[in-house]
């Protein structure tokens, strides 16, 4: 049997696992649930086919339109962010400095912390009254601070979107990191050489030779974004209210409150509202990256 053959063959055995793992783990529960999302189905009695209502009563759910809204306001507000410091912190980060390894450690600490006990860190610090911060205002200014951040769920989602960024930007900066160390040196060399100014060198040769860094942080802060959960739980709990509740809170509760069935429907609905900005942005990185 020819070398090639064989190569052929080892690579179709070498990937059924694969396509084992993803169809338990991804086919099969997706399949589950778009059927499940056709029913009333209440986790307890026989579920019941009624069609498209879930689907139907999410568009009517003011509840879930707040939620939906505020899950939007979140991943916009934060995944640009998240890509802009982190571009920002790798261009840093990439020159010669003393202190780089102290700087790189600071900024990427964070990120190994649990979203949910780095919710729970910020709690305490703004707990209204008992707050480290409102502790420290009192003994620094003898005066105590009478201002609720979390009362306001404008405010709420701003310190939600700051906790996000510091925590994940450093994940973000290690991979703009190694992209930027990855373009030969002879290309800084020729821009230099020909009188590129910083900014010039960025656009013309840092940025199109960073395609696939890009590709790789918009995709995952996206996603991360919209499917935004634990932070949210330990630090606001959604509140005040429903103002800061995003769509994944609202899909456990609906579970939880023996409305499976129509919690698989905003799930199905959630599964689509992440893929379309990400299909969008791998479709127009590809042509970015074929340009260059």
């Amino acid at each position: 049997m020819a070398k090639k053959q064989i190569v052929s063959k080892l690579h179709h055995v070498m990937i059924f696992p694969a396509f084992i793992l993803f169809s338990i783990f991804f086919i099969y529960p997706l399949v589950r649930g778009i059927g499940l999302s056709l029913t009333d189905y209440d986790g307890v009695s026989a579920p019941n086919f009624i069609g498209l209502d879930n689907f139907v009563a999410f568009f009517q759910d003011k509840r879930a339109m707040n939620d939906l809204k505020t899950t939007v306001l979140f991943a916009v507000g934060s995944a640009p962010l998240l890509n802009i410091f982190g571009f920002l912190y790798a261009l840093l980060l990439d020159s010669k400095f003393k202190g780089k390894g102290i700087v790189r450690t600071i900024i990427y600490l964070p990120a190994v912390i649990s979203p949910l006990i780095m919710g729970y860190i910020w709690y305490f610090i703004l707990q209204p009254g008992r707050g480290y911060l409102y502790v420290l205002v009192e003994v620094l200014t003898n005066n105590p601070l009478n201002f609720n951040w979390m009362a306001s769920p404008t405010i709420a989602i701003g310190i939600i979107i700051f906790v996000n960024v510091w925590q994940f930007v450093g994940m973000t900066m290690v991979i703009y990191l190694a992209g930027l160390q990855a373009i030969p040196e002879q290309m800084h060399e020729a821009g230099e050489i020909d009188g590129a100014s910083y900014y010039q060198r960025i656009r013309y040769i840092i940025l199109p030779m960073m395609i696939q860094p890009i590709k790789i942080n918009v995709i995952t802060n996206i996603i991360g974004s919209l499917s935004v959960f634990e932070i949210i739980m330990a630090l606001t709990d959604g509140g005040p209210g429903y103002g800061t509740e995003s769509l994944s809170i609202y899909i456990m509760r609906m579970c939880y409150g023996s409305f499976t069935g129509y919690s698989t429907a905003v799930a199905i609905i959630l599964f689509f509202i992440v893929l379309i900005p990400v299909m969008i942005s791998f479709k127009y990185l590809n042509t970015k990256e074929y340009e260059a």
